[in-house]
């Protein structure tokens, strides 16, 4: 019998378990369950159906990988997201998701009285509508006999940590997308939650904040009659999705990770503090004691599943058109459902420079196009704040399996991009942690030593950088708010 980790991956979508083995770090089998779908502007789940679907993924992995012995777990998962508990633990209403965005008069609000410098100083981030600072207040104005029962705030990755353990914690990267932490000096900013309700002891509805080697604590009795495992496993801190992928990515200063999932993310890692004066930039903690500038956009994957479905074309098809395209022809602000950066809640996408000559091609070409741009745009924001981006770019995520989206990326950056075999990098980077809580050494040690293999996957061809000039200045046409209509 070998022992095992699980590194788990609780997303917007579904939730991913992996098994690794200690010794060397070798996949030893994984499974994936649904969660129930959602749609912005109003983005909720329940949290048991969570639970739910990591139990049945849990079970899966362990069914596939034989007799093991399950030594660690670390749950990753979506940032931001507010899992509101009673004084018994149970969840009062459904968790708002980052991808809601009805959460943003609340944050402007309370952005107003906070002051945006003075927010950027405080949390190295400038909260957009998507941050758990909102949810809280919005929370607090339209549901106010359930917020009267609020006794703990959770972020979704420690809603699994709580029911496998009983204890409430989190860790450094999930508490610096809160809009209410200084990943600079770990505590909590409780007169920011003060300003949505100056009579509550916040401090006692906060979860722990653990180190990255943390241990939140072992799995109860009940949990592991659910997870069918017989021995207690440690659970360790976990950490936000992208955060745990930089891990499990084994990435190094310099490199620049660009996500394609259902929100687009790009980031890098460095050892020391960021502050964006303007805004763009996300200063959050990473999961080895440094930090993880990061841009992160509203609309990923789901554009080109939206031109898929409106060209009547599947993915393999519209990314052989898209390659296929020359270098003219419409360009695409992607702000399909709004957009988190730039801060526009209420924009929506605009497909410029439509002509009689425009073929279907260069329409497939411009949906991944908008996709690319947007995070493009987000690295140069990231290098403005004097972040190293001179190592290896890494394309990951689902989106990031076109070969449309990857030469995109490679022609807009002028740089090889690369692929890695870790194709559930965030599951991975948990498993890591968790791997570390066991064997005790240190957690960047062990993320280079479980290092993935990474291969070019698309180089860069001659003139094909000028079209993301266009791109920027069709998306800063201010028209795209709808609320201006």
């Amino acid at each position: 019998m070998i022992s095992v980790v699980a590194g788990v991956d609780t997303s917007t979508q579904s939730c991913k378990v992996e098994l690794f083995a200690i010794a060397d770090g070798r996949r030893v089998s994984g499974a994936t369950a649904p969660h129930p779908p959602v749609a912005p502007p109003r983005s909720e789940q329940d949290p048991r159906a969570w639970w739910s679907a990591f139990v049945s993924a849990f079970r899966a992995a362990l069914a596939e990988a034989g007799p093991v012995r399950v030594q660690a777990i670390s749950v990753a998962g979506q940032c931001h997201g507010m899992v509101p508990l009673d004084a018994n633990g149970d969840v009062i209403r459904d968790a708002k998701l980052w991808n809601d965005t009805t959460t943003d008069a609340e944050l402007r609000s309370l952005t107003a009285r906070i002051g945006a410098e003075q927010l950027i100083t405080a949390t190295g981030s400038l909260p957009t509508a998507a941050f758990t600072l909102s949810k809280v207040a919005w929370f607090a104005a339209h549901e106010p006999e359930n917020f009267a029962r609020l006794a703990t705030i959770l972020l979704p990755h420690d809603y699994l940590t709580y029911r496998l353990t009983g204890a409430f914690a989190t860790d450094r990267s999930e508490a610096s997308g809160t809009g209410y932490f200084d990943p600079a000096t770990n505590v909590y900013l409780l007169d920011h939650l003060a300003l949505i309700d100056d009579s509550r002891d916040w401090a006692s509805l906060l979860p722990e904040v653990l180190a990255p080697e943390g241990v939140a604590g072992s799995t109860t009795a009940e949990a592991m009659v659910e997870l069918g495992i017989t021995e207690p496993a440690l659970v360790s801190a976990g950490g936000g999705d992208q955060h745990a992928s930089a891990l499990g990515l084994g990435i190094a200063e310099g490199d620049a990770v660009f996500a394609f999932g259902t929100s687009g993310v790009v980031f890098s890692t460095t050892p020391d503090p960021v502050r964006d004066p303007s805004g763009l930039v996300n200063g959050v903690a990473n999961l080895t004691g440094g930090f993880l500038p990061l841009v992160c956009t509203l609309n990923g994957a789901k554009v080109v599943d939206t031109f898929a479905r409106l060209m009547g074309t599947n993915h393999d098809e519209l990314s052989e058109l898209a390659l296929a395209a020359g270098q003219e022809g419409p360009v695409l602000a992607a702000f399909l459902d709004g957009e988190r950066t730039p801060n526009r809640p209420l924009a929506a996408g605009l497909l410029a420079d439509l002509t009689t000559e425009t073929t279907r091609e260069q329409l497939a070409r411009a949906a991944y196009e908008g996709v690319v741009f947007g995070l493009v745009a987000g690295l140069s924001h990231v290098e403005r704040c004097g972040v190293r981006t001179d190592g290896e770019v890494i394309a990951i995520g689902g989106a990031a399996r076109s070969s449309a989206t990857r030469q995109i990326l490679a022609d807009a950056l002028g740089k090889p991009v690369h692929l890695v075999d870790a194709p559930e990098a965030v599951a991975r980077g948990a498993a890591v942690q968790a791997a570390s809580v066991v064997t005790g050494a240190p957690i960047a040690e062990l993320a280079e030593s479980w290092k993935p293999e990474r291969r070019v996957s698309a180089e860069p061809r001659r003139g094909s950088s000028e079209r993301f000039a266009r791109y920027s200045e069709v998306a800063a046409v201010e028209s795209l708010d709808r609320s201006r209509a």
